[in-house]
């Protein structure tokens, strides 16, 4: 009977400490090349996304917290607009084995003009940036309309930013977002150009949106509510 009991007791401080367990994202917005200027406002948004949601940010541009055991706390790292060579060998080590247990990864935007030389990261975040024409106005279509990131989207989508063309695409993306080449000028990927995706990936999860290049993207509601909704679907919320 009492063993019975304490297995009982410790079952139940299981499930109290898992109901407590609190979600919490690291954002890392180190740049080695171009710097934006949406890095700032994107960092006080994702900080407030936190406060109203349910999860903590810490944000950082120092790599050398990539350690196995800095980021056990972390369920899941937003690389934020991050450019060129951001982490080394034992950092990018410590961010595959992140990735290996479980855990979620968020790319926004310039994540793509990062670790050319590190083909795992390239797999990881779906694409290498290549170019991208003048800032101009262009039509988005949803692919995914069910999607967590997605779904409070219209099905067209017409806004202002910095539309990137990309090369080694990966085969496995969950397409969520398209843009009309027909609707702009300098885009060089076809019909089929994709600007947002979500996939499973080395164990964990990950989610990349190629929007938010303009400061102004981090005050529109519809933009921030995509955002977030790959930050859920990275901390394993997006039911």
């Amino acid at each position: 009977m009492i063993q019975r009991f304490l297995a009982v007791l410790f079952l139940a401080a299981l499930t109290v400490a898992a109901a407590k367990h609190k979600p919490r994202v690291l954002v890392f917005s180190k740049t080695g090349g171009y710097r934006h200027s949406m890095i700032g406002p994107g960092k006080l948004a994702i900080m407030a996304m936190g406060r109203e949601n349910g999860f903590d940010v810490d944000t950082t541009e120092d790599s050398t917290v990539f350690t196995d055991a800095n980021l056990k706390k972390y369920d899941a790292i937003v690389f934020l607009s991050t450019t060129g060579n951001v982490l080394d060998d034992a950092e990018q080590d410590a961010m595959q084995r992140f990735i290996e247990s479980g855990k979620g990864f968020v790319g926004v935007h310039a994540a793509t003009d990062t670790e050319y030389g590190w083909p795992w990261y390239g797999k990881l975040v779906g694409a290498y940036f290549v170019k991208h024409p003048a800032q101009q106005q262009a039509t988005i279509h949803v692919v995914d309309s069910t999607d967590i990131s997605t779904r409070h989207l219209p099905t067209t989508w017409s806004r202002f930013d910095e539309w990137y063309n990309f090369r080694d695409i990966q085969p496995d993306l969950h397409v969520l977002l398209t843009i009309d080449e027909h609707s702009y000028t300098g885009g060089s990927n076809g019909n089929f150009h994709p600007m947002a995706w979500r996939h499973s990936y080395d164990g964990g999860r990950a989610f990349y949106t190629e929007l938010g290049h303009t400061e102004e993207s981090w005050k529109d509601p519809l933009y921030l509510k995509h955002v977030l909704g790959g930050i859920k679907y990275a901390l394993g919320e997006a039911k």
